[in-house]
């Protein structure tokens, strides 16, 4: 089963079994609510299955409190491990919209032909996404992704269609 990256625990919380949880998922209010299934990256082995009992926003990140697990003890060991959810528990997306998950890796071509290189990741910054672009024997490229830069997405063939505005290269 394959499983896609949705938040990394930081730290424990108080004495109750809390861990303190950065998020990396669009969807936290999903993801993150009671009953949801999450997954814990084990190094070594298969992912441990969680449960969500409880989770509420914290400075900036979310308290999480797994099913369970109702001891510092029980949950010291999650320290800095990712959380994850699997393949089948993803949902589909409106047209235009992508995991980034499907979009790391693409090529990236401009209207015109011209390779520039493979997305090798994806930053949130603010108002939109930033696409870095990975170019052989240059600096990487940062591609906002609004209309105006990004034509088009080609999932099938891993291509992203780009017109390059003027200051961005």
């Amino acid at each position: 089963m394959k499983f896609y990256n949705v938040g990394k625990i930081v730290n424990t919380h108080g004495i109750r079994g809390e861990v303190r949880v950065i998020p990396t998922t669009d969807f936290v209010d999903e993801r993150f609510a009671k009953g949801a299934k999450l997954y814990l990256d084990e190094s070594q082995g298969e992912p441990l299955d969680l449960t969500i009992e409880s989770a509420r926003p914290h400075k900036g990140s979310l308290l999480v409190k797994f099913v369970g697990y109702d001891n510092i003890n029980d949950v010291e060991a999650f320290r800095n491990h990712k959380l994850m959810v699997s393949e089948d528990d993803q949902q589909p997306l409106e047209d235009g919209s992508y995991y980034y998950h499907q979009i790391i890796g693409l090529t990236v071509k401009t209207v015109d032909g011209r390779e520039l290189g493979k997305i090798k990741e994806i930053l949130s910054p603010g108002a939109n996404d930033v696409w870095v672009v990975q170019r052989p024997n240059q600096s990487d490229l940062l591609l906002p992704k609004i209309d105006d830069v990004i034509k088009n997405v080609d999932l099938e063939n891993g291509i992203v269609k780009v017109e390059l505005l003027e200051g961005l290269e």
